[in-house]
Protein backbone atom coordinates (compact mmCIF):
# COMPACT_ATOMS: atom_id res chain seq x y z
CA UNK A 1 0.00 0.00 0.00
CA UNK A 2 1.32 3.36 -1.04
CA UNK A 3 1.54 7.02 0.99
CA UNK A 4 -2.05 8.18 -0.86
CA UNK A 5 -4.02 4.84 -0.46
CA UNK A 6 -2.80 5.08 3.32
CA UNK A 7 -4.11 8.90 3.01
CA UNK A 8 -7.21 8.01 1.17
CA UNK A 9 -8.13 5.05 3.65
CA UNK A 10 -7.08 7.49 7.06
CA UNK A 11 -9.79 10.65 5.59
CA UNK A 12 -12.32 8.18 4.81
CA UNK A 13 -12.23 6.30 8.28
CA UNK A 14 -12.27 9.34 10.12
CA UNK A 15 -14.72 11.03 7.79
CA UNK A 16 -17.09 7.44 9.24
CA UNK A 17 -16.67 8.11 12.67
CA UNK A 18 -16.86 11.43 12.72
CA UNK A 19 -20.35 10.78 11.01
CA UNK A 20 -21.59 7.74 12.97
CA UNK A 21 -20.58 9.71 16.16
CA UNK A 22 -22.45 12.62 15.06
CA UNK A 23 -25.33 10.24 14.03
CA UNK A 24 -25.80 8.44 17.17
CA UNK A 25 -25.72 12.16 19.17
CA UNK A 26 -28.12 13.73 17.52
CA UNK A 27 -30.36 10.70 18.20
CA UNK A 28 -29.44 11.16 21.84
CA UNK A 29 -30.21 15.09 21.70
CA UNK A 30 -33.68 14.62 19.42
CA UNK A 31 -35.65 11.62 21.99
CA UNK A 32 -33.50 12.76 25.10
CA UNK A 33 -31.59 16.05 26.13
CA UNK A 34 -34.41 18.23 24.37
CA UNK A 35 -37.60 16.96 24.99
CA UNK A 36 -35.89 17.33 28.59
CA UNK A 37 -35.27 20.98 28.63
CA UNK A 38 -39.10 21.15 29.50
CA UNK A 39 -38.58 19.20 32.63
CA UNK A 40 -35.54 21.96 33.96
CA UNK A 41 -36.35 24.00 36.72
CA UNK A 42 -37.57 27.67 35.47
CA UNK A 43 -35.09 29.07 38.17
CA UNK A 44 -32.23 27.65 37.09
CA UNK A 45 -32.90 27.50 33.21
CA UNK A 46 -30.97 30.21 31.62
CA UNK A 47 -27.58 29.09 34.03
CA UNK A 48 -28.54 25.69 32.59
CA UNK A 49 -28.99 26.60 29.01
CA UNK A 50 -25.93 29.01 28.88
CA UNK A 51 -23.45 26.19 30.34
CA UNK A 52 -25.42 23.55 28.25
CA UNK A 53 -24.53 25.97 25.05
CA UNK A 54 -20.56 26.11 26.45
CA UNK A 55 -20.31 22.57 27.39
CA UNK A 56 -22.05 21.11 24.00
CA UNK A 57 -19.70 23.23 21.51
CA UNK A 58 -16.53 21.64 23.24
CA UNK A 59 -18.95 17.85 22.34
CA UNK A 60 -20.06 18.75 18.85
CA UNK A 61 -17.63 21.30 17.33
CA UNK A 62 -14.81 18.78 16.57
CA UNK A 63 -16.66 16.04 14.93
CA UNK A 64 -18.26 18.24 13.59
CA UNK A 65 -15.40 19.93 11.50
CA UNK A 66 -14.02 16.65 11.17
CA UNK A 67 -16.96 15.55 9.14
CA UNK A 68 -16.96 18.36 6.72
CA UNK A 69 -13.24 18.62 6.13
CA UNK A 70 -13.05 15.14 5.40
CA UNK A 71 -16.33 15.28 3.68
CA UNK A 72 -14.59 18.08 1.69
CA UNK A 73 -11.36 15.75 1.09
CA UNK A 74 -13.20 13.17 -0.37
CA UNK A 75 -13.68 15.23 -3.60
CA UNK A 76 -9.80 14.66 -3.61
CA UNK A 77 -9.19 11.65 -2.14
CA UNK A 78 -11.68 9.47 -2.32
CA UNK A 79 -11.55 5.53 -2.05
CA UNK A 80 -11.88 3.83 -5.99
CA UNK A 81 -15.14 2.02 -5.07
CA UNK A 82 -16.84 5.18 -3.71
CA UNK A 83 -18.73 6.71 -6.37
CA UNK A 84 -19.02 10.46 -6.42
CA UNK A 85 -23.18 10.90 -6.43
CA UNK A 86 -22.28 9.99 -2.66
CA UNK A 87 -19.86 12.35 -2.14
CA UNK A 88 -22.30 15.43 -3.40
CA UNK A 89 -24.92 13.70 -1.74
CA UNK A 90 -22.97 13.33 1.63
CA UNK A 91 -21.65 17.38 1.22
CA UNK A 92 -25.47 18.30 0.65
CA UNK A 93 -26.60 16.47 3.58
CA UNK A 94 -24.00 18.47 5.81
CA UNK A 95 -24.95 21.73 4.24
CA UNK A 96 -28.89 21.04 4.97
CA UNK A 97 -27.50 19.77 8.98
CA UNK A 98 -24.55 23.18 9.25
CA UNK A 99 -27.99 25.73 7.71
CA UNK A 100 -30.61 23.87 9.89
CA UNK A 101 -28.03 24.78 13.08
CA UNK A 102 -27.21 27.85 11.97
CA UNK A 103 -30.63 29.29 11.44
CA UNK A 104 -33.09 27.21 13.33
CA UNK A 105 -31.60 25.51 16.51
CA UNK A 106 -28.98 28.37 17.58
CA UNK A 107 -31.07 30.97 17.69
CA UNK A 108 -33.51 29.06 19.37
CA UNK A 109 -30.99 28.05 21.84
CA UNK A 110 -30.50 32.03 22.04
CA UNK A 111 -33.69 32.59 23.10
CA UNK A 112 -33.98 29.78 25.48
CA UNK A 113 -30.42 31.32 26.96
CA UNK A 114 -32.93 34.51 28.22
CA UNK A 115 -35.60 31.74 30.25
CA UNK A 116 -37.06 28.78 29.42
CA UNK A 117 -39.93 29.44 26.59
CA UNK A 118 -42.26 26.28 26.09
CA UNK A 119 -43.04 27.32 22.56
CA UNK A 120 -39.43 27.69 21.30
CA UNK A 121 -38.38 24.82 23.13
CA UNK A 122 -41.01 23.03 20.85
CA UNK A 123 -39.49 24.30 18.02
CA UNK A 124 -36.16 23.21 19.02
CA UNK A 125 -37.15 19.80 19.00
CA UNK A 126 -39.66 19.81 15.99
CA UNK A 127 -36.97 21.62 14.04
CA UNK A 128 -34.10 19.32 14.95
CA UNK A 129 -35.63 16.19 13.16
CA UNK A 130 -34.04 18.12 9.78
CA UNK A 131 -30.89 17.29 11.61
CA UNK A 132 -31.81 13.96 13.28
CA UNK A 133 -33.01 12.72 9.27
CA UNK A 134 -30.41 14.04 7.64
CA UNK A 135 -27.39 12.48 10.04
CA UNK A 136 -29.52 9.56 9.71
CA UNK A 137 -28.98 9.39 5.80
CA UNK A 138 -25.58 10.42 6.05
CA UNK A 139 -24.44 7.70 8.43
CA UNK A 140 -26.38 5.15 6.04
CA UNK A 141 -24.41 6.88 3.02
CA UNK A 142 -21.35 6.36 4.92
CA UNK A 143 -21.94 2.96 5.92
CA UNK A 144 -22.77 2.20 2.34
CA UNK A 145 -19.72 3.65 1.07
CA UNK A 146 -17.75 1.51 3.53
CA UNK A 147 -19.29 -1.06 2.27
CA UNK A 148 -18.48 -0.65 -1.39
CA UNK A 149 -14.89 -0.02 -0.38
CA UNK A 150 -14.25 -2.90 1.96
CA UNK A 151 -16.99 -5.97 0.63
CA UNK A 152 -15.76 -9.14 0.36
CA UNK A 153 -16.79 -9.94 -3.37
Amino acid sequence: MNDIDITIRLIFLAHVAATLYMTGLIWFVQIVHYPLLAATGRAEFSAYEKRHMSLTTWVVMPPMLVEIATAVLLFWFRPADVASWQVWSGVILLAIIWLSTAFLQVPCHEKLANGFNAEVQQRLVATNWIRTIAWTLRGLLVLGMMWNTWAVT
